[in-house]
């Protein structure tokens, strides 16, 4: 079995649309940890998924999971990884019943013990047919399929979007227990940074088809900061020092992706922490540098 050190590895990845270019893209998902892959509807995340997964051809670039190449090596990666999407890939006419014992022809590390315990936790009736599911229901069926043939790489394309947070809470504990063993790893494409504040240890911003930023959660969140001021303040805060200022009747709000230097160079200002959706909003508008 290959070994590596990191789960995905994705160098100058290029596909060309008519409309739509995904530009030259690069990140790495360390093996054993979970990556938060964030941007907007048609920023580009499902076209790097389905890249990924040799759906779409490339046009230059090189792909590897698992430390392998995903053309060359695109069935022995198949076996060994699980994708979820964000719809239900399977016929609602299938029972869990159903899709164990298909699943149990397609994959030969198929668990069927582990997918029924996984289905009872999750309340999910296995004789039931799928066109009776909920839509988080759904997502819990493609979950426990998903977590039952000894996947050592998950990749999740907008899996909780439309899910209440009790739900999404249950499968981001079920995702915390799949990563214990330190071998497995996650990529989570999702615009709803909230969970991936809770969950992810790295994250990938893409937004037109580029990425802006790629890298730990934690330092991300600790070099990015928001400048609080007035109208005034602002028209003196050098625009290299920021990446766009949201203005409105009582002042400015300015993402500063360096807050250490904006301390010591803005001290009469406010700078307070922020989030992964406050980024993200801020580096969508860094085209108008201001706006409302």
């Amino acid at each position: 079995m290959t070994e590596y050190d990191n789960a995905i590895e994705i160098n100058g990845v290029t596909k060309k649309y008519d409309g739509f270019t995904l530009d030259n893209i690069n990140f790495t998902v360390p093996k054993g940890s979970i990556m938060g892959f964030i941007g907007q509807n048609g920023a580009g995340k499902t076209t790097t998924i389905r890249s990924l997964l040799n759906i779409i051809k490339i046009d230059s670039g090189e792909i590897k999971l698992l430390g392998m190449d995903h053309i060359k090596n695109e069935y022995e990666i198949k076996e060994r990884i699980a994708v979820v999407f964000d719809e239900l890939p399977f016929h609602d006419s299938f029972t869990g019943e159903a899709l164990s014992v298909m699943f149990s022809g397609l994959y030969g590390s198929w668990d069927k013990a582990r997918f029924f315990e996984l289905c009872e936790r999750m309340e999910l009736p296995v004789k039931k047919k799928l066109s009776k599911f909920s839509k988080g229901m759904k997502m819990k069926m493609q979950i426990a399929t998903a977590l039952s043939h000894n996947a050592e790489l998950l990749i999740m394309d907008e899996a909780t979007t439309g899910l209440d947070p009790v739900v999404r809470n249950e499968i981001l504990e079920l995702f915390r227990e799949y990563l214990m063993d330190g071998n497995r790893s996650i990529l989570m494409s999702s615009h709803i940074t909230s969970d991936l504040e809770k969950i992810a240890d790295s994250v990938t911003f893409i937004d037109k088809g580029k990425i802006l930023i790629s890298g730990y959660k934690d330092e991300i969140l600790e070099s990015h900061g928001v400048i609080k001021c007035s109208k005034e303040e602002l028209a003196v805060i050098d625009p290299k020092d920021y990446i766009s200022a949201r203005v409105n009747d009582f002042g400015a709000e300015i993402l500063t992706a360096d807050r250490k230097n904006a301390k010591q160079k803005y001290s009469g200002t406010v700078i307070e922490k922020t989030s992964l959706e406050e980024i993200m909003l801020f580096y969508v508008n860094r085209g108008k540098k201001e706006w409302s």
